[in-house]
């Protein structure tokens, strides 16, 4: 009898629960690490690669842009691909390309190139991340995986918030290029790791079908138009982004009509899926809150600088890590629905008081208020995941995988944008700040209203 189960066995009526096996689970909380670490890596860089590439600052965002529009276009794609693929091929394949990748990156002689490789690190680490979730599921049974997204959830932000620092640190020091490699110690590590700890799977690597190149270039695009259309508004191109959103939704139509597309909208339409999913989108807008209108506000109307910010900030991060496990515990002890529900309460409570913040504000006044955002939010993210993950069926993990990072991007994109929109009608200073702070108060009472709408999946 093989003992490395398929998801699907694994899932099936009457098949006893598989042994814990948390290795995986944090040989793939690692790669995650590695690959969300690429953007707040590579935006300590931005100023020393201008500098020494001769580009402008305008140019230098493509770095961000180049690697963080394919994570989010074929995040759906991959999903669907690594449904009937082995997980373990993929993972191993993907983290290796990671590695390579970031070597070109480094040694990029010209700013287009550093592009072309910040691409193809985009696209391997979409693949990471479709193939995150169906390694989770397969390794941990339903009733325990909220504490492993749990910790999941705990690695990631504190690794990013270490990588940051020390990225800073090197890049004042060696310059840019070494940045760039600094996760390279921690990929061969994961991919010991992984191909240590993976179960070894019975499939392969398919070939890629017609389906998959056409929700690649058509899903893909609509996801890439709409994602430019909101960085368009916030450099206040307005006439382009409504171009680029009219390509958005004609391409997103388009692909509806696919066959290819029916299982994932059917999917949504559940709503032990879709309103966890809603709710994810409009919870994840607190992102205008602390990467745009906060700093604004310190600037403008405290006269205070960028340190700060990021002192403040790092009780955000503190607290979204230390909530995290603890999420993950009451997600496997209590409904999941009711652990979030508080989760969005608490973040929506955090951003309606900063709207008390006055000009003379400190940095005790920011941090506490956003310590309450960061545990709100890892009280409502990891039981949302864990009743996405639920209501996904097995033979679509990834699909779903993919689905819910493509969603959790948009959102990172549409929060800052919709701020600045709000910042700027409201007159900027202290308020547009207001004028910010309540469309996300408003967005995150949408999303709470989802959480507290949404059932879970029926065994």
């Amino acid at each position: 009898m093989n003992k490395n189960l398929s998801l699907e066995a694994l899932e099936a009526p009457g098949t006893p629960a598989p042994p814990m096996r948390w290795a995986p689970v944090m040989v793939t909380a690692l790669a995650m690490l590695m690959v969300t670490l690429e953007l707040s890596l590579s935006s300590v860089t931005l100023p020393a690669i201008g500098s020494e590439l001769d580009v402008g600052s305008a140019a230098t965002k493509w770095v961000i842009l180049a690697y963080a529009l394919p994570t989010a276009a074929l995040a759906i794609p991959l999903g669907r691909w690594v449904d009937h693929a082995d997980a373990r091929k993929v993972f191993l394949y993907a983290v290796t390309g990671v590695a390579i990748s970031s070597v070109l990156a480094a040694a990029a002689p010209t700013f287009w190139l550093l592009v072309v490789a910040r691409v193809l690190q985009g696209v391997l680490g979409a693949a990471v991340a479709a193939v995150y979730m169906p390694i989770v599921a397969a390794s941990v049974p339903p009733e325990r995986r909220g504490r492993a997204l749990g910790y999941v959830a705990t690695v990631m932000p504190l690794g990013a918030m270490a990588g940051t620092s020390i990225g800073g640190f090197v890049a004042d020091g060696l310059g840019w290029r070494p940045v760039l490699l600094l996760k390279l110690p921690i990929l061969v590590v994961v991919l010991w790791l992984g191909y240590r700890v993976l179960p070894r799977g019975e499939g392969a690597l398919p070939r890629p079908d017609r389906a998959l190149y056409s929700d690649t270039l058509i899903l893909g695009g609509a996801v890439t138009a709409l994602l430019l259309a909101f960085d368009r508004v916030e450099a206040d191109a307005f006439a382009l982004a409504a171009v680029l959103a009219v390509i958005a939704i004609g391409l997103g139509v388009w692909w509806t009509r696919l066959p290819s597309s029916r299982p994932i909208l059917t999917l949504s339409r559940r709503p032990a899926f879709g309103l966890p999913l809603l709710g994810l989108l409009l919870l994840a807008s607190y992102i205008g809150l602390t990467l745009f209108l906060l700093p604004f506000y310190v600037s403008d109307v405290v006269d205070g600088g960028p340190s700060m910010m990021g002192l403040a900030l790092m009780f955000f991060v503190g607290a979204f890590a230390a909530g995290s496990p603890i999420s993950g515990n009451l997600a496997d002890r209590f409904p999941v629905r009711l652990v979030a529900t508080a989760g969005a309460a608490l973040s929506l409570a955090g951003t309606l008081l900063t709207l008390t913040l006055g000009p003379d504000a400190g940095v005790v006044d920011l941090a506490w208020r956003l310590a309450l955002i960061g545990l709100g939010q890892s009280l409502f993210n990891v039981p949302n995941n864990t009743a996405i993950l639920a209501a996904t069926p097995p033979d679509m993990v990834g699909a779903g995988s993919g689905v819910s990072m493509t969603v959790r991007t948009l959102a990172f994109t549409v929060g800052p944008s919709l701020a600045a929109l709000a910042y700027t009608l409201g007159g900027s200073g202290a308020g547009g700040f207001r004028a910010g702070v309540i469309l996300i108060a408003v967005l995150q009472a949408a999303g709470l209203l989802a959480a507290v709408a949404a059932r879970p999946a029926r065994s």
